[in-house]
C-alpha cells in the first residue's frame, strides 16, 4: 500500500485550510476598506496594502501543497510509501491549521487597522505594524510545514 491518498489529502489540507483563512481575512478587510473608499478614494493605496496582508496565509499553504505534489509523485515520479504519505499529512497540518487561524486573526486586525486609518491617515504605519505582528505566526507555521515536507523524501518503509 502506498501513501498517495494521504499525500493528496495533505496537499489539499495545506492549500484549502490556509486559503479559507486568507479568504475570510481578506474578505472582511475588503468590506471595511470599501466603506472607507466610498468616503475618500484617495486612500486606495493604503487600503489595498492593509487588505492584502491577510492573503499571505493562502500563499504559504499553496507553496506547501505544491511542494507536496512535486515530492510525492502527483506531478510525476514515484508514489510515496505509506509512512511518507502520513508524514506529508502531518506536515501539512501546521500551515493548514496555523494559516487558517492566523488568517482569521489577521483579517480582524486589518479591519481594526483600516478603521483606525479612516479616522486619521497618520495611523497607517501603526496599523501596518499591528497587522504584521499576526504574520509572524503564519510564517512560523509555514516554516515548520516547509521544513518537515522537504525532509520527508528520506523516509524509508
Amino acid at each position: 500500500m502506498n501513501g498517495m491518498l494521504f499525500a493528496i489529502l495533505a496537499a489539499t489540507l495545506a492549500t484549502v485550510l490556509a486559503g479559507i483563512g486568507s479568504a475570510k481575512g481578506v474578505g472582511g478587510a475588503a468590506q471595511t476598506a470599501m466603506g472607507v473608499l466610498s468616503e475618500d478614494s484617495s486612500m486606495f493605496g493604503k487600503m489595498l496594502v492593509l487588505t492584502l496582508l491577510p492573503g499571505t496565509q493562502g500563499l504559504y499553504g499553496f507553496i506547501v501543497g505544491f511542494i507536496i505534489m512535486i515530492s510525492c509523485g502527483i506531478l510525476g515520479g514515484d508514489a510515496p510509501s505509506l509512512a511518507q504519505g502520513l508524514s506529508y499529512l502531518a506536515a501539512s497540518l501546521a500551515i493548514g491549521i496555523g494559516g487558517m487561524i492566523s488568517g482569521f486573526a489577521q483579517g480582524k486586525a486589518a479591519v481594526a487597522g483600516i478603521s483606525m486609518c479612516a479616522k486619521d491617515e497618520k495611523n497607517f504605519s501603526k496599523a501596518m505594524v499591528s497587522i504584521t505582528l499576526v504574520e509572524i505566526y503564519a510564517l512560523l507555521a509555514f516554516i515548520v510545514s516547509l521544513l518537515m515536507v522537504i525532509s520527508i523524501p528520506g523516509i524509508k518503509m
